[in-house]
């Protein structure tokens, strides 16, 4: 009889153990899965999703505001008709173009330096959140549509309208927020250091594809390009840079 009362009480003390052990294993292996989650969740986002939110962020803004804009998250666009800018070949910008303008340029100005350096003394807003990700470039493209233009003594063709009118728009944003004008894509005097504000004119040679009028092709688009391995159409901007006035 003791010893199958002994038994009982190894065999209990053994169940005993088992359980407490289970419990202690699915204790640790919940602190584990919390950590990871949390490790997970804390992770930054990407360069693509980064600018996919910088696009969206300044899309609601301005449209907020009454400004109606597009973007295009995959080629790190967003596009403003030229009618709201620009009379029929012309490069002076209209006084609805104008307060247009100046409301795109307070939108950047709160969200840009948080992804770019700025020339000291100039400091980024204190709201910027913590991101490792940075502004490569901020191109002004002027573009338009295949009719012939001729209008001296200032404008010979195309290549030159898409050109002044993303210069003038460029000026008329800067003269608003002139920050822009200091943000850089590195560490002043770090190698390679440059401003990521610039301009160029593609004239008609990028048409948007499956342009449901011509109309649409006359159009301004500040291309955003972003570091550490997105670089929407970097390549094709540069090579165009080469050949524009």
């Amino acid at each position: 009889m003791s010893v199958a009362k002994s038994r009982s009480r190894e065999e209990e003390s053994y169940f005993v153990s088992m359980t407490d052990m289970m419990v202690g294993l699915l204790f640790v292996f919940l602190i584990m899965l919390m950590y990871f989650a949390l490790q997970v969740k804390t992770v930054p986002p990407g360069p693509d999703k980064k600018l996919s939110e910088i696009l969206r962020q300044l899309e609601r803004t301005l449209k907020e505001q009454g400004v109606e804009v597009s973007i295009d998250t995959e080629t790190g666009v967003l596009r403003l008709p030229d009618q709201l800018l620009f009379a029929s070949a012309e490069t002076t910008i209209r006084d609805e173009g104008v307060i247009a303008l100046h409301k795109l340029a307070k939108a950047l100005e709160n969200i840009i330096p948080c992804y770019s350096y700025i020339e000291p003394p100039a400091k980024p807003p204190a709201s910027c959140p913590q991101d490792t990700y940075k502004i490569e470039l901020l191109y002004i493209e002027g573009h338009t549509d295949r009719t012939p233009i001729y209008k001296p003594p200032n404008i010979l063709d195309n290549w030159d309208l898409s050109y002044l009118r993303a210069k003038n728009v460029r000026l008329e944003i800067a003269k608003v927020a002139p920050v822009l004008e200091q943000l850089r894509n590195a560490p002043l005097g770090a190698t390679g250091s440059a401003p990521i504000l610039t301009h160029v004119g593609h004239a008609d040679k990028r048409p948007i594809p499956n342009a449901q009028n011509i109309d649409q092709n006359r159009r301004i688009d500040l291309r955003i390009t972003m570091g550490n391995g997105h670089s929407a159409g970097v390549s094709e901007v540069n090579a165009a840079l080469k050949v524009s006035p």
